[in-house]
């Protein structure tokens, strides 16, 4: 008994339909009424989408594709009829379209382009204290992104700067109350303040509160 090897046998044209389908494509372009090619090519299509069922997304689009797909596996020497333009060979010349990006340059890469767009909508807000508190939004964001990217601390000065420029001046809040009461800082950090602030209260209270039992405990006796 011979075996064969795909190493011996013809290269496969288009692999996701398999040797099989190959062979049935090189019969039918033996057959010699064109009657019964036509068919014959019709029912491969058919054997040929259930292959593949998944592709099915779009009828007419996947239809004319693998119609093609017969074509390109006959090399373009198939003589039936089809219900399509039959593609010509440097269809497997063409290149996949290049894919569409945007051309926005984004001047601060550490902050991404998600901030330009926040501090574009706070730009277009008409009501000075919506304005003021995206300010303080935007900026407690894009302090934490830069603290995420780099080991040094940033100023407030500076991303109050960076906001105005990228607003052109529609966005601005006084520096020294962004100072004052820690505006571009996280709630965290703001909380675990008010937190050691109130603890340090309770704390004494307890002391003064041993001081009065002992001197009442003195008087007693």
């Amino acid at each position: 008994m011979n075996l064969e090897y795909n190493t011996q046998r013809e290269q496969l044209t288009l692999r996701e339909y398999g040797r099989n389908v190959q062979n049935l494509v090189k019969f039918i372009k033996g057959v010699d009424s064109k009657e019964k090619r036509n068919r014959y090519a019709a029912l491969l299509v058919d054997l040929m989408k259930m292959i593949n069922p998944e592709l099915n997304k779009d009828a007419t689009e996947y239809n004319q594709k693998v119609w093609d797909d017969l074509f390109i596996i006959s090399k373009f020497d198939m003589d039936v009829e089809s219900p399509y333009p039959i593609p010509e060979a440097t269809i497997l010349d063409r290149k996949p379209d290049r894919m569409g990006y945007q051309s926005n340059e984004i001047k601060y890469r550490h902050y991404g382009r998600s901030v330009e767009i926040l501090i574009e909508n706070a730009s277009k807000l008409e009501d000075p204290k919506e304005k003021e508190g995206a300010v303080i939004t935007i900026g407690r964001l894009m302090k934490t992104f830069y603290q995420t990217w780099n080991k040094d601390n940033i100023e407030d000065e500076q991303i109050l700067k960076t906001i105005r420029q990228l607003s052109n001046n529609q966005l601005d809040i006084d520096i020294e109350k962004v100072k004052e009461f820690n505006l571009f800082d996280s709630e965290r950090k703001e909380r675990s303040h008010d937190n050691n602030r109130g603890g340090g209260h309770q704390h004494r209270g307890r002391k003064g509160g041993k001081r009065n039992f002992s001197n009442k405990r003195r008087r007693s006796n």
